[in-house]
């Protein structure tokens, strides 16, 4: 971490197994080729995180049996342990934040009651994790119960299933994603907050690193299945919210004037697609495109902000979608909303991995927050 004493460029916060590490590749040519480009042009002013499910004692396994650079900060047993630099220093203000509403004992005597569940290796066990195998066929009904189970105890505690197998069991406050927003918070509360962070990952335990604000994802080709259907879940969401960032980065001027972005969504929409404004007027969605073209930049350096707020997707076909969010947006001290129902269905015929189209949209004001002029309204 004292490498650099400034915010990163980049910090990548990559999962090992099936993500960084491709166990069929006995030749570790992909891993060599990210360690080139990675110690070439990104080591010198850029963060490498691991983000792993392994235990301290399977990572270093890892390390031994793979040419694996070494990270600046690495973070392992599904979000549990934080460390750093070569000598993993553990950062124990993570470990107080874990306690709170944890026992690991109550948690060892519940699940024993289990006889679906198997202890995994008792290197995998840790003090703030409990790790088990179990079928897939029950692993849904397990988790129901083992929750409920451990809610009348009164601990608060999450249980992760990923790789087809593996359940996990930890604090409420702990996973991948809790533990890379403890790191963004603590490196903006010293003035390190990387430029832009990447997260990578293919498994069940990942799925939380792509909800974290601000953080760009990617999951790779070969993801399990479980990730394949939380991302068929969320996506549909994850397309309302990264319009409208996109809107508001545009209309401030900090996204570039570039036509390849209006070309894209163009073709993110159905030709006929249709847009009705809380005026009752209604435009094709391709009109509206044309016309927030003409408005690039048009709040720059000033008091602009666009959120979306309670976004719900509700399934109305077998790839059709109606996803209803409040659109909020401030402007100077003027504060805005709509409710807001727009239609989307997926693209081509393999469904959420293809991506989505938008067919229709449809806004009314949220009472008490209408716009005074109206004319400068376009999403």
């Amino acid at each position: 971490m004292d490498r650099i004493t400034k915010a990163a460029r980049l910090m990548i916060v990559s999962d090992l197994d099936h993500t960084m590490v491709d166990h069929h590749d006995p030749e570790n040519m992909s891993l060599l080729r990210f360690n080139a480009l990675w110690e070439s042009n990104y080591r010198h002013d850029s963060l490498l995180v691991f983000s792993t499910g392994r235990s301290p004692t399977l990572y270093k396994q890892l390390r031994k049996e793979k040419p694996m650079l070494t990270p600046d900060i690495t973070i392992m047993s599904v979000g549990t342990e934080i460390t750093y630099g070569s000598s993993m220093l553990p950062d124990d203000g993570w470990v107080k934040i874990l306690n709170q509403k944890w026992d690991r004992n109550i948690v060892i005597e519940e699940t024993s009651k289990f006889p679906e569940l198997t202890l995994q290796a008792e290197t995998e066990q840790r003090p703030h994790k409990v790790s088990f195998y179990v079928d897939k066929t029950k692993a849904q009904v397990v988790m129901k119960e083992l929750s409920s189970r451990l809610e009348k105890r009164g601990l608060d505690v999450k249980l992760i299933y990923s790789g087809g197998m593996d359940l996990d069991v930890l604090p409420q406050g702990a996973g991948k994603g809790q533990a890379l927003s403890y790191l963004l918070n603590k490196l903006k509360t010293e003035g390190t907050l990387p430029v832009n962070t990447l997260a990578c990952g293919d498994s069940g335990n990942d799925a939380e690193l792509f909800s974290i604000p601000d953080v760009y994802g990617v999951m790779v080709s070969n993801a399990q299945e479980e990730l394949l259907q939380w991302h068929a879940e969320n996506a549909k969401g994850y397309e309302v919210v990264k319009f409208y960032l996109f809107y508001e980065r545009w209309r401030r001027g900090e996204a570039a004037n570039c036509e390849t972005y209006i070309a894209s969504l163009k073709a993110s929409c159905d030709p006929t697609a249709t847009f009705v404004f809380p005026t009752g007027v209604e435009k094709t969605l391709h009109e509206c495109i044309y016309a927030m073209k003409g408005c690039y930049g048009d709040q720059k350096g000033k008091q602009f902000r666009v959120w979306v707020d309670r976004v719900l997707s509700t399934p109305t076909g077998s790839n059709t979608w109606l996803v209803k969010f409040d659109k909020w947006e401030l402007s100077g001290d003027e504060r805005c909303c709509c409710v807001t129902t727009a239609k989307i269905n997926a693209k081509g015929s393999g469904g959420a991995s293809d991506g989505y189209t938008w067919v229709s949209v449809q806004q009314k004001w949220l009472e008490g927050y209408e716009k005074k002029d109206t004319s400068i309204w376009l999403f």
